[in-house]
Parts: structure tokens; C-alpha cells; sequence
């Protein structure tokens, strides 16, 4: 019952967001439609007053409530606000409504552009975009707080049945007991042993086996059975999961099933066939989505506004030194997939096979090799390296899906081969051009610690964290900071 609830509940929650959404759309246009009366009151001195915008048509803006009402639904359901709110903190829930907002603007913004609809002012975007988000933030940090508040009183809870009595059982238990706003009751607890029966489990009766659940879910108030047992007793619980399937009672089982340090663990499907997936990754496809979006808007505008830059640079390669323009590089990628990286040549000519000559000066420890004034780098190839212009041409490796702009470098395979298992899994996401390994020295930290930093992106990976490296990765290069 309470599952149903909860569905109608969350459906109300869309249904009203969309009516919230409308009603600031028309709220939106007429204060558009009456700027200029702020202006008039020369609230701001010195600021001379806008055009009226009167003319505006809301027959033509009706076009953009049917385009914006189902991109704003589209956003809050994509990131989550939809489903259960119940384990959620307020930060959580603030910070959905930011990603929801910023996935509705990117959309919208791009629709405006794509339809070209070019009646749409700045000023209804931002009036629009401002008073949607922080209506429908207001309305889920009311909603989040009530419902809270009445969990912590004593309504509006599940009660579940309790499947083991091991380390995990009581900690699942002692968590549920540490958050009552929740809403979730321990019922009891269900054990295998039979000498365990009766006891108390940290003031949780065990009261029954697992023969016992069919009595159990017809005597007591059941709302889900969740399983926290061993994998070793795993093929012990098939016949109760068929009970609780034949009663129409929903369960669950932990799937903290390993030991696992890194991995997150989460459900998925193929064609029906219910599957675990453990993932060394953070991210969630909407953002990896988002990540792509940005790398091929960013790499395609750098390589139209660099373009004067490349072609200066490609002269001055060909005049100063003998010599192909570009260096063609074998390169490792995500998961392991070859790729040619592009750089600008920064040394002379069949530098690779003096290689070996070099090798015994080699200044950083590891597979890769890093030595201050290289004397196969060219005079210009040093100026080249020190500004990072060499690297622009990876704008065409980022734009092709190769690379991403922010990302662990892409190492050779030669260095890939002598990485030991813990270092290999820096190959899990999308190389870059920059990293925190950039704008934290460079080639002045030593191997291990630029394994760990790269390491330190792929767990703590976001959006916010690739805008920062950028911004950081800007004085970077204005100063040549580590670089040579």
C-alpha cells in the first residue's frame, strides 16, 4: 500500500511541477512584457531605458510554454527528483534541483537556437529560468521537510522484515535505527541458525526461520522482506524470495555481496535478465552526456577561433626545423582502445631514435620518460612545450570522441605494459588534454603520486570538478608552470 502511495504521491509532485512551470511561464512573460516599467523607476541612476516590448506576442510564446514545460519535466526526472526521497539529505535534494536546472538551460538554450526562434528574449530566459528554479526549489525543500517531519512522528513508515543476523544485518538495522526520518520500521528479524531464535539482535527480537516467513507475512504488517545474508547462503533463500513473489510482498536483497574497496554497485538489466553491475565510476550517463556535449562545443569553437594560431605555428615548424608539421603518436584510451594523438612536432626529426641514448637520465620514476632540456627538443619546439601550444592540436582528438578535455592523460602503450593492476585503472575514463596531474606541477611529481591524482579524478569525478581544473589549467599554461 505504502509503495502505491508513494507512486501517487511522486506522480501528484510531477503533475504539479508542470503546473508550477506553466504558471511561471505567463508570470515570466508579463513581467518581461513590463521591463521597461523598472527602468522607469530609476531604481538603477545613469541607466537609460529599454525599448517597450508591449509588441511582444504571447500567441508567439505559446510555442515556447509546449517546448519549455516538457524540457523542465524531462530535466527533474532525469535527475532523480522522482524517485524516493526517503534516504535523501537536504543537500542531496537541493543539489538534484541544481542539475535539473542546469540541464534545462543547456536544452533550452539549444532549442532556441536550433528553432532559431529568435523572438525569445534574454531577459524572459533568465526571468523565466531564475523563477522556475527557485519555486520548484522552494516547493521540494517544503515537501522534503514535511514529509520528514511526519516520519520522525511516526507515520507515513515501511515495516520490514529483516532477513540475517550476521555484521551486515546489524549494521542495515542500525542504520535504519539512527535515521528515523526515514520512515522505515524493523518488524523483526528472520535467521537460518536455530539456536539464534528469540534472542534479541541489538534490541531487535529474531522471531522466526525462514520457513517461518509465509506465517509471518500473514500475521504481521509486512511491507518488504530484505535479505542481508552471506553469498555462501545465498541458494538457502530461493524458496522464500518465491513466498514473498507469491504474496506480493516486495524484497530485496544486499548486494554488498564482496568486499569491494572502489566499485559501486547498481542494478541493471539485459533483455529481462536482472544483473548486478559493479562500477569503479561515479557517473551517471545524463552527466557523461553532458560532459560530451561540453568537450565537442568547446573543441569545435577552440579549433575555429585557434585556427590563425595553428596555422602560424605549422609555418614556423616548417621554417625553423626539418620535418612532418605534426607529431602522430599511438596512444591509450578509454578501457584500452588505440587512438593516434596529434601534437604539434616539438623535436627533430627521428628524435625516437635517440631514445635509448637518453634513457639513463631518465628524471622521473616509472615507465614514463621526463628529462629537463631534452636536447632532441627544438629551439621553437621548447617555446612550443613551455605554453602547451604543442598540445592544441588534441582539439581534434577531443571533437572526434578520442579524448575529453579534462581527463587523466593519455599514456603510450609501451608505458601502459609495466603498470601495476592498481594503475591500470586510470584507463576507466576518457582521456584529456588537462588534468589535475597539470595543474598540480606537472612533471615536478613524482609517477606514483600522478597515478593516485588521476586516480583521486575518476572517484570524485563531476561536472564542477572539470570546470575547476579548466579554470586552474588557464594560469597553467600563461605561465608554463611545470611544463618543459
Amino acid at each position: 500500500m505504502l509503495r502505491e502511495k508513494d507512486q501517487v504521491i511522486r506522480r501528484a509532485m510531477a503533475i504539479f511541477d508542470v503546473l508550477v512551470v506553466s504558471l511561471v511561464f505567463f508570470i515570466s512573460f508579463f513581467l518581461r512584457r513590463h521591463f521597461h516599467i523598472f527602468y522607469k523607476l530609476d531604481f538603477i541612476p545613469n541607466t537609460k531605458v529599454i525599448a517597450d516590448a508591449g509588441s511582444l506576442s504571447i500567441s508567439d510564446y505559446l510555442i515556447v510554454l509546449f517546448l519549455v514545460v516538457p524540457i523542465w519535466a524531462f530535466s527533474l526526472h532525469l535527475s532523480g527528483i522522482y524517485k524516493s526521497l526517503r534516504t535523501k539529505t537536504l543537500a542531496e535534494v537541493i543539489f538534484i534541483i541544481i542539475k535539473a536546472t542546469f540541464l534545462a538551460t543547456i536544452i533550452f538554450g539549444t532549442s532556441v537556437f536550433l528553432f532559431k526562434l529568435k523572438f525569445v528574449s534574454r531577459a524572459f530566459f533568465a526571468i523565466f529560468l531564475c523563477l522556475s528554479s527557485s519555486i520548484i526549489l522552494t516547493e521540494k525543500i517544503a515537501i522534503f521537510s514535511v514529509m520528514h517531519y511526519v516520519r520522525r512522528r511516526g507515520y507515513n513508515y515501511r515495516q520490514l522484515l529483516i532477513v540475517g543476523t550476521g555484521k551486515r544485518a546489524i549494521q542495515f538495522i542500525n542504520k535504519i535505527k539512527g535515521h528515523p526520518e526515514w520512515g522505515l520500521r524493523v518488524a523483526g528479524v528472520i535467521e537460518y541458525e536455530p539456536e539464534h531464535m528469540g534472542k534479541d539482535l541489538d534490541g531487535t527480537k529474531v522471531i522466526g526461520m525462514l520457513e517461518d516467513i509465509p506465517r509471518i507475512l500473514h500475521n504481521h504488517t509486512i511491507d518488504e522482506v530484505v535479505f542481508v545474508i552471506p553469498r555462501s547462503k545465498l541458494g538457502a533463500i530461493e524458496n522464500s524470495l518465491y513466498v514473498c513473489e507469491t504474496e506480493g510482498v516486495q524484497t530485496t536483497i544486499a548486494v554488498d555481496l564482496f568486499d569491494l574497496k572502489i566499485a559501486k554497485a547498481h542494478q541493471t538489466e539485459l533483455d529481462g535478465v536482472p544483473l548486478i553491475t559493479f562500477d569503479t565510476t561515479v557517473a551517471m550517463e545524463w552527466e557523461l552526456f553532458i560532459k560530451r556535449a561540453i568537450d565537442i562545443i568547446i573543441s569545435g569553437l577552440g579549433i575555429i577561433l585557434l585556427l590563425p594560431v595553428f596555422v602560424v605555428t605549422a609555418i614556423l615548424i616548417k621554417i625553423t626545423s626539418t620535418g612532418p608539421i605534426f607529431y602522430l603518436q599511438k596512444r591509450v584510451g578509454l578501457n584500452g582502445r588505440r587512438f593516434i594523438l596529434y601534437k604539434f612536432r616539438s623535436m627533430h626529426k627521428n628524435a625516437h631514435e635517440k631514445l635509448s641514448e637518453l634513457m639513463e637520465k631518465n628524471e622521473m620514476k616509472g615507465p614514463v620518460f621526463k628529462i629537463r632540456n631534452d636536447p632532441r627538443v627544438t629551439p621553437l619546439g621548447w617555446f612550443l612545450r613551455k605554453f602547451s601550444i604543442d598540445e592544441l592540436p588534441q582539439l581534434f582528438n577531443v571533437f572526434i570522441g578520442q579524448m575529453s578535455l579534462v581527463g587523466p592523460r593519455p599514456p603510450i602503450p609501451k608505458e601502459v605494459a609495466q603498470y601495476e593492476p592498481w594503475q591500470r585503472r586510470r584507463l576507466s575514463m576518457r582521456p584529456g588534454i588537462t588534468c589535475l596531474w597539470q595543474i598540480s606541477g606537472r612533471n615536478k611529481i613524482g609517477f606514483d603520486e600522478w597515478m593516485k591524482l588521476d586516480l583521486q579524478y575518476i572517484d570524485n569525478w563531476s561536472l564542477g570538478l572539470d570546470l575547476k581544473i579548466l579554470l586552474k589549467t588557464i594560469p597553467v599554461v600563461l605561465f608554463g608552470v611545470g611544463a618543459y
